[in-house]
This record gives C-alpha cells, structure tokens and sequence, in this order.
C-alpha cells in the first residue's frame, strides 16, 4: 500500500501530497491520529485528507486506516527473488512459487474493495442492459484479456478480447454510453492501449484499467484496479504480473456473478454443462 502511494505520489495535488507524505514518513501513526490532527500535521483542510483517501481509491478515512493498518500489521515482507543460472529445480521451484505467493498476499492486504465494486457494478451494468463488454491487452496481457472473455461471456455478457491494436482501435470507435472495456497491462505505457482508452472514454463508455500504480495508463481509465509488482515490466516473460492479473479478473468475474444473481445464471450454466457432456467419451 506504501508503495502504491509513493508510486502516484506525482499524481496528486499538492495538497494532497502533502497527506501522502504524512502517511509515508510515519503509517503507524497516521492510522492513530483523528482527522483534525491529520490535517493540522499536514496542513491542509480535514476535506482535503478524506479527498486524498477517495483519490487512492477508498471510501473515506476510516475505509483508508483499516486497510493502512492490515497492511502494516499482516503485510508480507515481498523480497522478489530472481532466478540465476546457478540455481537447481529446487531453487527454481521455491522462488517462483515464494514470489507468486508473495505477490497475491500482498494484494490482498492492498486492495481497495470501493474500487473493484465501483468495476463491479460498471459490468452489472452492462449486463442488465444488455450492452457491450470489451477486454484488451497486447502480448501476455492479451492472454490475459482472452482469459476475461471466456468467463464473461458464459454469463451471457456481449464481449470481445482483443489483442490487435487496430481492432482495439476500432472496437473502441464502435463502444459508447452504458458499454465498458476493461483495459489489462503490466506496464501502463503500451501506446495501443492508451489510444483505445482514450477513445472508448470520450464515446461515453466506462474505462476500467488493471495497470500498475502511477503508470499512464492508471490515469487514463475511469476506474484504476491497482495491479502492483516488484517485476520489471520489461521483462520477456512476466509471471507475477500474469498471474495477479488473472486474479483480479477472477475476482471480478465472481462478485459480477453474484451481482447477477444464481437465479439467473444457474438455469443457463447447467443448459451449458448439459450441452458440453455430448462433446466427452464417456
């Protein structure tokens, strides 16, 4: 959570940097402290520090302290290990799997539940109105884009996955109020994708982008779901980031289903088994 703040630190008022920095130079301690000391240390209006909290994503200050203090207090300490070429299975096997692991605890103490509920009822949306769900990603977050749409759209959501940046470009032409895309990337600077979200923003549609804290692109889309790792974006062939990626849509896809409701998707899930069983051996 730390690491995030600092990381959109640039992002904020000045103002607002202000409270950020509070947090920074002494967490402990801004978890204790009511909001007029809060404000009186900082020196700003009590307005400003509860504004700073909905800026990083949260309800308010109270929604802010709780998960400060989680983080603080179960945080897993992330030492990202890197394999060499010295290392035997073992070694390979422990740090990646130590990695991953590391990864996903930390997310979980990081998260801001008001933010993947806002992504949440954007997708409710678009299913109760029947309107369009579109995913893009580019290269190993395409995958993960492809990922999104085969569990979406056995809900009976209209969607797409697209990794191709001129369809991206066009689907995003075609999207407007009431639609969603939800846009994936390790490093929030891929030119494509920045492109297309401007698009589909200024046609009206709903912007969710899973990106890492701070990026371009975290600025860009309407809702920013925090996808935040200590791999090198740069890498040839990400893991972590993947594999939290997948995470965060699976998350989304099970609070979006039980947003729906069992009683409408349950009769059209086991219509879909019923028909799948003819395409097995027995």
């Amino acid at each position: 959570m730390l690491d995030r703040i600092q990381a959109t630190l640039h992002t904020l008022s000045p103002s607002e940097q202000r409270v950020a920095q509070l947090v920074l130079d002494d967490a402990r301690s801004f978890c204790n402290q009511p909001v007029t000391d809060l404000a009186e240390r900082a020196q700003v209006s009590k307005p400003t520090v509860v504004r700073f909290c909905r800026s990083m994503g949260y309800d308010g200050l109270s929604d802010f302290k709780l998960k400060l203090a989680g983080s603080l207090s179960e945080g897993v300490p992330f030492i990202h290990r890197n394999v060499n070429a010295q290392d035997s299975a073992d070694d390979v096997l422990g740090k990646v799997v130590d990695n991953t692991v590391a990864a996903l605890l930390k997310y979980r103490n990081d998260a801001s539940t008001a933010t993947l509920e806002k992504a949440v009822e954007a997708m409710a949306y678009v299913h109760k109105h029947k309107k369009r769900l579109d995913f893009f990603g580019v290269g190993n977050s395409g995958i993960v884009a492809q990922d999104a749409q085969h569990k979406f759209f056995r809900m009976g959501f209209h969607t797409n996955a697209l990794s191709d940046g001129h369809l991206q470009i066009m689907s995003a032409s075609l999207l407007g109020a009431g639609d969603c895309l939800v846009v994936i990337s390790s490093s929030g600077r891929t030119r494509d994708l920045l492109d297309s979200c401007e698009i589909a923003r200024k046609n009206g549609a709903t912007t969710v982008v899973i990106t890492a804290s701070g990026s371009t692109l975290a600025q860009s889309g309407d809702i920013h779901l925090a996808a935040d790792h200590p791999e090198n974006y740069e890498r040839f062939s990400p893991m972590v980031s993947r594999l939290l990626h997948l995470m965060i849509i699976d998350i989304l896809a099970t609070r979006v289903a039980l947003h729906i409701g069992s009683e409408n998707l349950q009769p059209m899930l086991r219509n879909m088994k019923h028909n799948l069983l003819k395409k097995r051996y027995s």
